[in-house]
């Protein structure tokens, strides 16, 4: 008989717990709903690591809601992006596809870096994304990463081949 109350007892916090996560998330996604271009309690604060450092991008945090080019760990590594045209056509082009691309917002732009904010659509999640222009090479480096939360279910990377397919295209 007490095994069958801990199970019930376990049960009914689960589901109130379960049910606690559905009303934040209904206020979260209402809230979003109303005031569309408005700061979410998900935007989280700006990093203040972005920007070049020591000629590269800031390094991946341990979780996995991001991808780098400079990153050497198979969870977080993804190709820079290649050009074959001129620095300034190159990053006019990149501008361009970051631009066509929903609830973005440039934040920096110099001749060989670019960072802009990506906002999510129904909860207001930012993603910070850089670009930095390696003429030397003949690629861009890349970085993706999510402010909030652990898992990004593939978000940031799947942001960077769209943008990588799209920059072929023009």
């Amino acid at each position: 008989m007490q095994t069958i109350e801990k199970k019930s007892s376990l049960f009914n916090r689960m589901l109130i717990a379960i049910v606690s996560l559905l009303v934040i998330a209904a206020i979260a996604i209402s809230f979003r709903l109303a005031f569309p271009e408005g700061k979410t309690i998900f935007a989280g604060q700006r990093p203040t690591n972005l920007g070049i450092q020591s000629g590269q991008l800031a390094p991946c945090p341990s979780s996995p809601n991001c991808v780098s080019s400079f990153s050497q760990t198979t969870e977080h590594k993804i190709e820079p992006l290649t050009y074959n045209s001129t620095p300034a056509e190159v990053m006019a082009k990149l501008k361009k596809v970051i631009q066509s691309l929903e609830r973005t917002k440039i934040i920096t732009e110099t001749d060989n870096y670019l960072y802009a904010e990506f906002t999510s659509a129904l909860m207001g999640f930012v993603d910070d994304v850089e670009f930095l222009l390696d003429e030397g090479k003949k690629v861009i480096q890349v970085r993706s990463a999510s402010r909030l939360g652990d898992s990004d279910f593939g978000v940031n990377r799947q942001r960077i081949e769209t943008i990588r397919i799209n920059l072929n295209k023009i």
